[in-house]
């Protein structure tokens, strides 16, 4: 999937590069020695080492149009990801045949990492719907948007779904504001940033497609009904509807009412959840640090001063049609979800967890569908002004 994530993007930018970015504005202040690009959560790397090898050539061919062969810099790639990435994978794996050197950068993109004005080009794919964390109010029982007993916003009450937008927002600007620093001006950044679409204008807000589905990996098994036991406390969200789940017709969403008092439990079960191991406090103090925005609540990009928006569009997400098997879609985001779930919970759980996930997608053929995987792929390619 990650691999189809760059190869999509890759005729737009390079179709990009040429018409966009300014050698000579780049030169103003004399010989370029040195053109710094950078992908901002580049994993353990294969991929990223396409992309960044894509970009440089571009760049190469640029210096070439533009008669300026013999100014053509060397080329930086800034490989960036969190502490804990596996940077030495990342290293063993560098393609000999590369064409540019490579710079380990650890630390959140959440905060600037370069020295100011330093950057030419900057990088991100599939990266960004990772917020900085989950949103406080989500685990506070004295707050409308307490999400007990659910480990995401899918499907969950809109408070939780406002909370996790809100969060959303303030780390996109966050991460704006960061590269704004570190861009020199006339510099170009891409952003593919996965997203979902409503799955029904009633309910625009609550009802996704597929991707969010993923994070009910660990649900607990048992809702109470709407204003039992409590109200907001008894978790008075909505879940997974029966024939959504199930092989009957085709989902309507995560929005879709279930029948009343339960739920499907797509990797942990009923009660306290795989097999009763889990406390239901060990549960309700987690929650995926995950969204998948609308294309129209990426305001702080239209409105961040500090950038041109040079393109902006929508692109099929080819994740719909690579991940249409249980057994391949199961081993993704396995290796998407799996460090986080270990973190909070332990290793113990997890091959029962993604073993119970794996029968789940097997009894419900019309997830797995491609043509009833909404999610999409937002392009945003803008300038440093």
């Amino acid at each position: 999937m990650q691999r189809g994530i760059v190869d999509i993007a890759k005729p737009i930018i390079e179709e990009e590069i040429p018409k966009k970015l300014d050698i000579h504005q780049l030169c103003a202040n004399g010989l370029m020695n040195s053109f710094c690009s950078a992908d901002f959560g580049c994993s353990t790397g294969h991929n990223s080492f396409l992309a960044m090898q894509m970009i440089t050539r571009s760049l190469q061919q640029k210096f070439q149009s533009e008669r300026l062969v013999s100014q053509t810099p060397e080329f930086y790639a800034f490989f960036n990801d969190q502490v804990k990435n596996d940077f030495n994978t990342l290293f063993r794996s560098l393609p000999p045949e590369r064409q540019y050197r490579a710079v380990g950068l650890p630390g959140s993109f959440y905060g600037r990492l370069l020295p100011k004005a330093s950057l030419h080009f900057a990088y991100s794919s599939a990266a960004l719907q990772w917020l900085s964390q989950a949103p406080k109010v989500v685990f506070d029982p004295s707050s409308a948007a307490w999400n007990k007993g659910r480990v995401h916003y899918s499907g969950a009450r809109q408070e939780v779904v406002d909370a996790y937008s809100s969060q959303h927002a303030e780390d996109i600007e966050t991460f704006l504001e960061a590269r704004a620093q570190e861009l020199v001006t006339g510099g170009l950044m891409a952003l593919v940033l996965p997203g979902a679409i409503p799955t029904s204008a009633e309910n625009s807000n609550t009802s996704y497609t597929n991707v969010p589905k993923e994070m009910a990996l660990i649900e607990i098994g048992r809702r109470e009904p709407t204003g039992a036991g409590g109200g907001r406390g008894a978790d008075g969200g909505r879940g997974y509807g029966e024939e959504e789940m199930g092989g009957g017709p085709k989902p309507t969403g995560l929005g879709a009412e279930e029948p009343a008092g339960e739920w499907w439990e797509w990797g942990v079960g009923r009660g306290a959840g795989v097999g009763g191991r889990l406390r239901e406090e060990e549960i309700d103090s987690f929650n995926f640090p995950l969204y998948f925005p609308f294309p129209e609540e990426l305001k702080a990009v239209r409105e961040n001063g500090s950038y041109n928006i040079e393109r902006m569009e929508i692109l099929d997400n080819p994740g719909r049609y690579t991940l249409n098997s249980a057994e391949a879609r199961a081993l993704f985001y396995r290796a998407t979800f799996e460090k986080v779930l270990i973190n909070h919970f332990g290793c113990e759980i997890i091959d029962e967890v993604f073993d119970r996930y794996t029968q789940k997608l097997e009894a419900s053929p019309a997830v797995l569908s491609p043509d009833n995987d909404k999610t999409i792929l937002i392009f945003v390619l803008l300038k440093r002004i």
